[in-house]
């Protein structure tokens, strides 16, 4: 990677991140996101009742609660581009494709970040109130970003396909919700009746869940880290195909 790709990169980053929040829209999802990991930590989790000094009742809702808000953050990357004539444009300027999916790709990203690291208050809590596992909570946060990473790229390539966001938004949810429940023991076993085991154990691996618990538990496993940065760089490499359609179109 170049210098100069480095700085096309930093370019469309920093676009698309200031355009976030030059729109109310990105303080509205910070606020919703904040006020949703409170209730189900809190509230759904028993984060007090547990009487323990850790945060999986606050990691547990992750895969869910990105469910929804990851899709709902990242569909416009290129619906709107698409939808307000921009995209051939964007295409035709002196940067590849590519440099412009990772910019992009990128600013969403830390965008999650930032509204996953403004969740401070909840491992302060748990630090003050007992002599938690460090180490498990910073492998508990690096697990919950990496989820992100993955959802918002399949949520980039959705977006590549269509110009319509709600679309980008929905085929988003369906896909990330098959690869919540596409290792959940109830769904394996209905699979198991008529389908033969490799095919089972197939989709099964696409799971994110057996891979983001291994986080959960305070254990950087490579081979969960490389599930999730393959996740994310088959969807953007997806993306980069749908784009050269385009721009071949």
């Amino acid at each position: 990677m170049t210098s100069e790709s480095l700085r096309n990169i930093w370019t469309i980053a920093k676009r698309e991140l200031v355009g976030y929040f030059n729109s109310p829209v990105a303080y509205v999802f910070i606020v919703i996101f904040l006020l949703l990991n409170g209730f189900f930590t809190f509230m759904l989790g028993g984060f007090f009742e547990r009487g323990e000094a850790n945060l999986n009742a606050f990691f547990t809702w992750h895969p869910w609660l990105y469910l929804f808000l990851v899709p709902a953050a990242g569909m416009r990357l290129w619906a709107e581009e698409r939808r307000v004539g921009t995209l051939e444009l964007l295409l035709t300027m002196p940067i590849a494709a590519w440099e412009a999916i990772v910019g992009k790709f990128l600013a969403c990203w830390a965008f999650l970040a930032l509204a996953l690291a403004l969740t401070f208050p909840v491992a302060t809590t748990v630090c003050y109130l007992g002599d938690p596992d460090i180490g498990g909570i910073i492998a508990g946060y690096v697990g919950s970003l990496l989820l992100a990473g993955a959802y918002l790229a399949v949520t980039v390539m959705t977006s590549a396909l269509t110009r319509n966001q709600v679309i980008s938004f929905i085929l988003s949810v369906v896909i990330c919700f098959f690869l919540i429940l596409a290792g959940w023991e109830p769904v394996t076993n209905l699979l198991v009746r008529w389908a033969p085991d490799w095919f089972v154990n197939v989709v099964a691996s696409f799971s994110v869940m057996p891979h983001f618990a291994g986080f959960q538990r305070g254990v950087l496993d490579l081979r969960d880290l490389l599930f999730f940065v393959s996740a994310m760089v088959f969807c953007l490499f997806s993306t980069s195909v749908i784009l050269r359609g385009l721009r071949g179109a």
